[in-house]
C-alpha cells in the first residue's frame, strides 16, 4: 500500500511513517520543516530496508504541483501539516491561518479529484473555552473574540472540518476527522510550547518549571503511539468516512500537579513557578481550563481505549530527552 502524509517530519507525521514503513508499505512525505525536523525521520531514510520504499519531499502543501506528486500515487492521505503549538501560533498567526486553511482546501481538492481516502488531524482546540467534561463530538464551540490570536487556530482547524465534510457531503470524498488532544511521546519538542516536554527538559536542568495562570487549568494527555494506532484503524473502516472522532487520554490532571510529577519523577532539584499569562505571551493570550474528551464514539468504532497510562507516558518522554540533553 502507498502512504501519502504531509506534516511527516513531525513528531506524529514521523511515528506513523515508520508505522507503515515497518508494516512493509510505501511511504511518501512532504513536509517543510517549519515545525517539523529532519531529525525525526533521518532514521528511516538511513535504513537500507526502507530507502526504496521512502519518499521525502522538503516543500510546502501550498504548493499544488508538489502535493499532487504526493497524493496522485497514494492508497491512503493522512493530512497533518498544520502550524502547532499555542506559541507558535501566537507568534505566527498569519502563517498559521494559510496553512491551515488554504493548505487544507489543496489537499482536500487533490484527493478529491484522485478519489483518495484522505485523514483530516484536526485538533482539541475547536471545542474552545468549555468547562464541561468530558467534550463530545456533538457539541457546541464556544470562542473568544478575534482580537485574541489564540483562537484564530482553533477556528482555522474548525473551518477545516466544515471544508472536509462539505467536500464529503457533495463530493463523496472519503474522508475522516480526527481531534487529536495532547498528543505527547518521543521526538516531541517543547519549543513551541508544548507542556510535558517543555517541563521536563526543565526538571532535568534543575531550572524552574513554569506554570503559565494558575495552575489549575486541566488537560488529558495520549501517547503518541496509541494515537498512531487509532489513525491507521480508522482508515479500515468504510462507516468512519464522514465522520467525527475525539482521540485523548482519560486521566485528567491539573497542570500544576503535572509539573510536581515530573519533578517527583526525574528526581529534580526544579521549584515550580506560576507565571502570569501576561508575562509568557502576548497581550491576545487566552488559554482553555479544561480539555477531556469523550472517547465512546472512537471506541464504538474501533474499540479503542488508551493503553498507556499517564505514569507510562511521561516515563517514555523523560528517557527521550534525557538521552537528548547528554
Amino acid at each position: 500500500m502507498k502512504i501519502a502524509i504531509t506534516g511527516g517530519a513531525g513528531f506524529i507525521g514521523s511515528h506513523l511513517a515508520a508505522a507503515y514503513l515497518e508494516r512493509g508499505d510505501e511511504v511518501a512525505i512532504i513536509d517543510n520543516l517549519s515545525t517539523g525536523y529532519i531529525q525525526n525521520i533521518q532514521y528511516l531514510m538511513d535504513n537500507p530496508a526502507y530507502k526504496s520504499r521512502l519518499d521525502v519531499k522538503i516543500d510546502t502543501i501550498l504548493n499544488p504541483r508538489v502535493t499532487a506528486e504526493l497524493i496522485g500515487p497514494a492508497d491512503l492521505v493522512f493530512h497533518l501539516a498544520a502550524a502547532v503549538g499555542v506559541r507558535y501560533i501566537i507568534e505566527n498567526p498569519l502563517e498559521s491561518i494559510k496553512t491551515n486553511i488554504q493548505g487544507t482546501e489543496i489537499v482536500l481538492d487533490l484527493c478529491s479529484r484522485f478519489d483518495k481516502k484522505v485523514l483530516i488531524a484536526s485538533s482539541s482546540e475547536v471545542y474552545g473555552k468549555h468547562l464541561h467534561a468530558p467534550l463530545v463530538e456533538t457539541d457546541n464551540v464556544i470562542y473568544g473574540p478575534s482580537t485574541k490570536s489564540r483562537w484564530s487556530y482553533a477556528a482555522s482547524k474548525l473551518m477545516d472540518e466544515f471544508t472536509a465534510l462539505a467536500y464529503h457531503s457533495t463530493k463523496g470524498l472519503k474522508v475522516v476527522i480526527t481531534r487529536l488532544f495532547n498528543t505527547v511521546g518521543p521526538r516531541q519538542t517543547g519549543a513551541y510550547g508544548m507542556v510535558i516536554p517543555r517541563f521536563v527538559e526543565q526538571a532535568l536542568k534543575n531550572m524552574p518549571i513554569t506554570v503559565y495562570g494558575d495552575g489549575t487549568q486541566t488537560r488529558t494527555f495520549t501517547f503518541v503511539n496509541d494515537v498512531v494506532h487509532v489513525l491507521m484503524e480508522l482508515m479500515k473502516h468504510q462507516q468512519a468516512y464522514g465522520e467525527v472522532f475525539n482521540i485523548g487520554g482519560t486521566e485528567e490532571i491539573s497542570i500544576y500537579d503535572l509539573a510536581q510529577k515530573i519533578v517527583n519523577k526525574t528526581n529534580s532539584n526544579s521549584v515550580i513557578e506560576k507565571i502570569p499569562y501576561e508575562q509568557a505571551f502576548k497581550k491576545d493570550f487566552e488559554d482553555m481550563q479544561r480539555r477531556v474528551p469523550s472517547i465512546e464514539k472512537v471506541k464504538s468504532f474501533i474499540g479503542f481505549e488508551p493503553m498507556t497510562d499517564l505514569d507510562t507516558i511521561l516515563a517514555h518522554t523523560i528517557d527521550y530527552i534525557r538521552k537528548t540533553l547528554q
